[in-house]
């Protein structure tokens, strides 16, 4: 097993953006595991971060909205993934407010013992250059907060 985080698009529109004579469609991030022998996304459910709709998640960036359905038992919170997860791990993604799809990450990686991963804290972005911290797993006893660096002007390129 592999794991991904993507955007999924919902049809929903993010209220600031309502006034607009076009306004984009609202994606929000989701994780997702790839199974290597088939390398296809295992299906999940999903919910939105703006409207609450439940969206299937059926494959990487792609999801059928469940319509009529805003509440299901079947997806994972982040109360669920605290229940089995170091206190110190949880402590640093708390006090990072990361997004369900971060906390969803960092359970992958210790669960499949993806020793050498990590889940990105934060990120901002200055003058086509990339920083904030990750927190990389090297064990299941050992983890690490560490800065970083990169330069993020190739996705540009393609624009221009």
């Amino acid at each position: 097993m592999k794991g991904v985080k993507h955007l999924i698009e919902c049809q929903c529109i993010l209220p600031q953006a309502r006034k607009m004579q076009n306004p984009p469609l609202h994606k929000f991030v989701v994780f997702s595991m790839i199974d290597e022998a088939s390398d296809t996304a295992v299906s999940k459910y999903a919910q939105c971060d703006n409207c609450g709709i439940i969206h299937e998640v059926y494959d990487i960036c792609k999801s059928n909205i469940m319509h009529g359905k805003e509440d299901s038992r079947s997806i994972v919170s982040i109360d669920d993934i605290k229940l089995f997860m170091n206190t110190s791990i949880v402590s640093v993604l708390e006090n990072y407010n990361c997004d369900l799809a971060t906390w969803e990450h960092a359970q992958f990686i210790m669960s499949h013992k993806k020793w050498g991963e990590f889940v990105c804290l934060t990120r901002e972005e200055t003058n086509d250059v990339a920083t904030g911290k990750i927190l990389r797993f090297d064990n299941a006893d050992s983890f690490k907060i560490e800065p970083y660096e990169s330069n993020v002007s190739f996705r540009y390129a393609d624009s221009e």
